[in-house]
């Protein structure tokens, strides 16, 4: 029988402002930003018939099968994905295509994309996908750019955001609180960061002094 979404939606892990949020490192990165968000990857396989074992990144880890068929990164193949069951903390399917346990093989290591418009909106407030911030101008309060986000990383009581101010700059790291990331414009393409003061900052200038110290 096909996958039917119910009640309450599948959806991929989002990102929550505020609270702790489990961020998989494959679910963010560049195919997240054309429009598509990781939803899975190739463990390995499966027995000898052609199963492949397959890490979700949802929610409920069923629901990767819930969006029809999946695309590899570069958006070229299509996997048509069929669940048979769990194994090892690892989900158990087949693909349409796959016969025999060295093709099985061969899949390991591929990441399954949706397309994000295939996506339901999160449900709850301050709930965003991935795939909605990566790639976001951030700004500071007076509306100076700071950079681009380009990673969304799991610390402690909330995730991170990891602003790139280009140019070969360190990295910004930005609580994904309300406190640090007062505004979210989506349709803007922007969020507004007061990020807190960064590890070793002020080291140059208290650099600087002594060597002005030394001077005079």
């Amino acid at each position: 029988m096909p996958a039917r979404v119910t009640k309450g939606r599948p959806k991929p892990e989002p990102a929550t402002r505020g609270r702790a949020a489990e961020v998989s490192t494959l679910a963010v990165e560049g195919a997240a930003r054309r429009g598509r968000v990781c939803v899975g990857a190739v463990a390995g396989a499966h027995g000898v018939r052609g199963d492949v074992r397959i890490k979700s990144f949802t929610q409920r880890p069923e629901d990767i099968a819930a969006y029809g068929p999946l695309e590899d990164e570069r958006g070229e193949r299509v996997f048509a994905l069929t669940l048979h069951g769990r194994a090892r903390g690892l989900l158990i399917g087949s693909v349409e295509g796959i016969d025999g346990r060295d093709a099985a093989e061969a899949l390991r290591g591929e990441r399954l994309y949706v397309d994000r418009a295939r996506l339901p909106e999160p449900e709850e407030e301050d709930e965003y996908y991935h795939a909605d911030l990566l790639g976001l101008s951030a700004v500071d309060g007076a509306g100076n750019r700071c950079g681009e986000i380009a990673a969304i990383l799991p610390a402690g009581d909330a995730a991170v955001l990891e602003v790139d101010p280009g140019g070969g700059e360190e990295t910004i790291l930005v609580p994904f609180t309300r406190e640090h990331v007062p505004e979210i414009d989506i349709p803007a393409g922007c969020v507004v960061i007061d990020p807190p003061e960064q590890p070793g900052a002020g080291d140059d200038d208290a650099a600087q002094e002594e060597k002005d110290d030394e001077r005079r």
